[in-house]
């Protein structure tokens, strides 16, 4: 498989690995577990793009629950305080390559390189029920962006506050957990301008020259629903965004100002630990 192949299906993967399984309340439950799956994601070629590309995506599953280093289906992240209210963690997200000779808004232009994006995440719980079955969380996400190319080049940096609601056990589905997510983006200059600037040399009758400027970069809303069986779990995603007064919403390179996205998934659990330890997501 070529490189250009090998990114165009993982670059997507970290939304997906993301929103497929949510928190349970406090159980017993193997110190590590490893396994394998497969996962769908329908998305835009770039955000405000009328171009949709899917993606079949393999899914690596692996979860440890240690005392001062987890990693889970919540990210990776260590324990800050001795406090259930705060956690530190990674997150990751990225974009897929978008070759200018398959998009006609993009035709002449150089190719969209697939990026990746990573950083600190800081959680705090503004809310957990007694039970620990919902829980309300405030997530401060502060990500690099940067090529993912022989030379990678930064481009810039993305902060996306947003609210996150958590519910295990929906009613009238036991053992299903739904997700809720919402939170405006910003973003630099330079993260908007590798997406929607239009050189002098680009521009064209329907294309004119554009810059971009940094700031609002639109809203995220998103809602995941997933169920852990004994071997295997399963989840799909939906979010839908709206670019409306974005830094960069009359850009020549918008088509869309609100679109929907979603994913599917499936993974198996292959090994676990026989050390179970109380985990309290």
């Amino acid at each position: 498989m070529r490189l250009r192949q090998i990114l165009r299906a993982l670059v997507p993967l970290p939304a997906l690995l993301a929103l497929l399984a949510l928190p349970a309340a406090a159980e017993q439950k193997p110190l590590w577990e490893a396994g394998a799956g497969v996962g769908v994601v329908s998305l835009p070629a770039w955000r405000g793009s009328d171009d949709r590309r899917s993606y079949l995506l393999p899914v690596p599953y692996f979860t440890y629950h240690g005392d001062f280093f987890r990693a889970d289906r919540h990210g990776i992240r260590g324990v800050l305080i001795d406090s259930d209210r705060v956690d530190l963690g990674i997150s990751v997200a990225g974009s897929p390559p978008v070759g200018s000779g398959r998009s006609a808004a993009r035709a002449g232009m150089p190719d969209l390189h697939a990026t990746g994006e990573i950083g600190p995440q800081l959680d705090l719980t503004l809310w957990r029920s007694a039970d620990r079955a919902r829980n309300l969380k405030l997530i401060l996400p502060l990500r690099a962006a940067f090529t993912l190319t022989g030379s990678p080049e930064q481009i810039g940096w993305i902060f996306s506050p947003a609210l996150n609601l958590d519910v295990t056990d929906v009613a009238a589905l036991p053992g299903w957990n739904l997700g809720l997510r919402s939170g405006p983006i910003f973003a630099t200059r330079r993260q908007h301008a590798y997406f929607y600037d239009v050189a002098p040399a680009q521009a064209t009758a329907s294309r004119p020259a554009y810059a971009a400027g940094g700031g609002y970069s639109g809203t995220q809303f998103l809602a995941a629903l997933s169920k852990r069986f004994p071997r295997y779990w399963v989840g799909s995603y939906v979010r839908y965004d709206s670019l409306q007064a974005a830094a960069f919403d009359d850009s020549p390179l918008v088509s869309r100002r609100a679109y929907l996205a979603g994913g599917v998934g499936v993974a198996w659990i292959i090994g676990e630990s026989g050390h179970t330890v109380t985990v309290d997501d």
